[in-house]
This record gives C-alpha cells, sequence and structure tokens, in this order.
C-alpha cells in the first residue's frame, strides 16, 4: 500500500469513503455538499483542502483523508487541520491509517506547519488506540453550533 494525492478517477470510490464516514458519525451531508467537496478538493486552489488516499497494489483506493490549511493566531506559521479520515472496514488495522496520518504530517511540513490536529469522536476507540500513537491527545473540549 502507500498514499497518493486524490484524483479524478477515484471519484466512485471516494465517494462511497466519504459516504460512509458521514453516516459513522451518525451526521448527514446533502449531495450537493458532497459533490461540493469533492469539487474542492480537486480544484487545488489557495484554501482549498487536500485529499489523499491510500491505495493498494493495483492503485484501488481504499482510505482517505483530507486535509486544510490555515493560519494560526497564536503562531506566525500555518496550522494542519485532519478533517476527515477513514479506512474500509477489511482494510483496517494494516498500517493504512498511519500511512494517511504520515502522508498528513509530511504535507504539513511542506508547508512549514507547526500544528497538525484533528478531532474524533470519543467512544472511536479502534481509531483513538491509534491516535494515542501518532500523537499527543489534548485536554481541550469542542463546543460547536
Amino acid at each position: 500500500m502507500h498514499v497518493r494525492g486524490l484524483e479524478a478517477r477515484d471519484r466512485e470510490v471516494w465517494n462511497r469513503l466519504f459516504r460512509a464516514y458521514i453516516e459513522f458519525y451518525r451526521a448527514h451531508a446533502s449531495d450537493d455538499v458532497i459533490k461540493l467537496t469533492w469539487q474542492r478538493l480537486l480544484g487545488g486552489g489557495a484554501g482549498e483542502p487536500i485529499g489523499l488516499v491510500v491505495v493498494d497494489d493495483a492503485d484501488v483506493p481504499f482510505g482517505l483523508a483530507h486535509i486544510l490549511f490555515h493560519r494560526s493566531t497564536w503562531s506566525p506559521t500555518w496550522y494542519c487541520d485532519l478533517e476527515d479520515l477513514i479506512v474500509d472496514a477489511a482494510w483496517r488495522k494494516r498500517g493504512a491509517g498511519r500511512a494517511l496520518i504520515e502522508a498528513a504530517y509530511r504535507e504539513a511540513d511542506v508547508r512549514q506547519c507547526t500544528r497538525t490536529y484533528w478531532v474524533t469522536d470519543a467512544s472511536n476507540a479502534t481509531a483513538r488506540a491509534l491516535y494515542d500513537r501518532v500523537a499527543e491527545k489534548q485536554p481541550f473540549v469542542q463546543y460547536r453550533r
């Protein structure tokens, strides 16, 4: 397996994975929002998210990560938000999640980001077991409107 950037030919698999991710979090995103997200990921413009996929030996994606870069108010640097990460259930616990996180770290390093961060549901024990090995858990509580 290896990680590469998201490409137009990945749309069908990306769509399945992204919808599974949204469903896992018991959330909803309209078809229009999913279409817009796809367009933004492929757009490549300033301020647009970056899509990464982990692929098998036949170059078929089975996991994805979406990352955003933004300026910090606490630093003169940029931060990296690893906003979405999912690996197909059949491929979990084989290093794919770690590969996606490490690829996000590389993208952040290229941009000289001084922080890479993400959030997950407190009950997501499988993912948190990995996250505890690749990052430092922070004592913050998220609020949202």
